[in-house]
């Protein structure tokens, strides 16, 4: 795997690549709002890429690499996001279709982004469609799903205090032990991924 960093007007993002053999597209995913790249879930996925020859780009949001925790604005975060996606697509990732995504928030600014990005699919990992125990009825988030007009593949643990996405034509939604953190049966996101990506028509 290697690592770069790439200027947006938000500062710095940093992609960790790691290259597939005769790769047949590439998968890009975010992190979640306080958390990372290393998230076991994101490293699942990247497991189940690479077995079906996609090559997977980790980005880390400018705010993650001036080591602050709480994330940006939406605004901040989408531009950010496909300012790499851009980079991605001239440099490294040039000539490959591209599947965005990421956990939970990563997965949100995904949807926001998929027509600026020219994503041919779309990839959330634990989706919070409802922020869980507010006073009042939470928003959901659906619409951003919704939205969506390419494939979209929801992996969602089955007690996810933030709830499940129902499925849709073009939404598969699968469940799997755990919660929010999706760590409870990592083998299952990772085969999960890995089954989907074989059969998008890319």
């Amino acid at each position: 795997m290697t690592s770069l960093e790439l200027e947006t007007l938000h500062g710095p993002a940093r992609v960790h690549l790691d290259p597939a053999k005769d790769a047949r597209g590439a998968l890009v995913l975010g992190h979640g709002a306080g958390g990372g790249v290393t998230a076991p879930d994101l490293e699942a996925a990247t497991r189940g890429a690479l077995a079906v020859r996609f090559t997977v780009a980790l980005v880390e949001q400018p705010y993650r690499v001036a080591g602050r925790r709480s994330p940006a604005p939406a605004r901040q975060l989408d531009g950010a996001w496909i300012a790499v996606l851009e980079a991605l697509r001239a440099g490294p990732l040039e000539g490959l279709p591209l599947v965005t995504g990421g956990r939970s928030l990563g997965a949100r600014v995904a949807c926001r982004t998929v027509d600026a990005t020219d994503a041919v699919a779309v990839l959330c990992l634990a989706f919070p469609l409802r922020p869980p125990r507010r006073s009042g009825e939470a928003p959901s988030r659906l619409p951003e799903l919704e939205a969506v007009r390419v494939p979209v593949l929801v992996v969602q643990g089955e007690r996810d205090p933030f709830g499940i996405p129902p499925a849709s034509p073009s939404r598969t939604v699968v469940r799997v032990a755990g919660d929010h953190g999706l760590k409870a049966d990592l083998p299952a996101v990772a085969d999960a991924v890995s089954g989907w990506l074989s059969d998008l028509a890319v």
